[in-house]
């Protein structure tokens, strides 16, 4: 193997590439003020694809080569209790508020994605795919296997939901006049899961804590209304 080849398949390079890329990506969505077509993980995508794609580095090297950023996912998703405890006596005061919204949200984003595949000719493969699209990525890869459907499709369709809804919830909750931070906040957790969350978190503390407990509850939800349909 040459020095080169030997470069590419060390860990620190590719979690240094990784996190220069963002940094850049990141640097540009502040100087455009957050617009909605300049989110970091849409800008970094597509470059670190070409970085690959350019070294000839198959994703398994990338993927092994960034272990260690994967595993920090979850002390950080862990660490979103924190927002969630010092907001506790704001969450209490809007329970049945959340309860309402949990089971419209996770219903609407089950039933819009399987009927609009349904419209377009998919296969039940596919369909039950489409219906985790809105779950956590761990989650909905897990639930679409167990109900027959296909685990990598489902992480990209989760991975393309989470950077939608990160882009367009901003301006469209604007554009229908929702202020409430609480609303806001749990309506992105509910859609766009930890890209969502991430975006909330930018706007204000409140609308990050809610839609933190949104995306984990919403995870639960899902996983639980599509093994009721699956045992039926």
């Amino acid at each position: 193997m040459t020095a080169l080849g030997s470069l590419l398949h060390t860990p620190l390079l590719w979690i240094a590439v990784t996190l220069l890329v963002f940094e850049g990506a990141d640097t540009i969505s502040r100087r455009s003020n957050r617009h909605p077509l300049a989110h970091p993980v849409l800008m970094s995508v597509p470059v670190l694809a070409a970085i690959l794609f350019a070294t000839g580095t198959p994703y398994r090297t990338y993927a092994q080569g960034t272990a260690t950023l994967t595993f920090l996912l979850g002390p950080a998703t862990v660490a979103l209790a924190v927002p969630l405890w010092r907001n506790w006596p704001l969450v209490r005061r809007s329970g049945k508020a959340v309860l309402a919204a949990l089971l419209a949200g996770s219903l609407t984003a089950i039933l819009s994605a399987v009927a609009i595949g349904w419209a377009l000719g998919a296969s039940p493969e596919v369909l039950a795919t489409l219906a985790t699209h809105s779950a956590t990525t761990p989650v909905g890869m897990a639930i679409a296997e167990s109900i027959g459907g296909i685990a990598a499709l489902a992480a990209v369709t989760i991975l393309t939901t989470g950077i939608l809804g990160a882009m367009v919830a901003t301006p469209l909750l604007n554009r229908l006049g929702i202020t409430d931070p609480r609303a806001r906040g749990f309506a992105i957790g509910v859609t766009a899961h930890g890209l969502g969350t991430a975006r909330a978190f930018q706007v204000s503390e409140t609308a990050g804590t809610f839609a933190g407990m949104a995306m984990a509850l919403n995870a639960a939800m899902t996983a639980l209304l599509l093994s009721v349909v699956a045992l039926l």
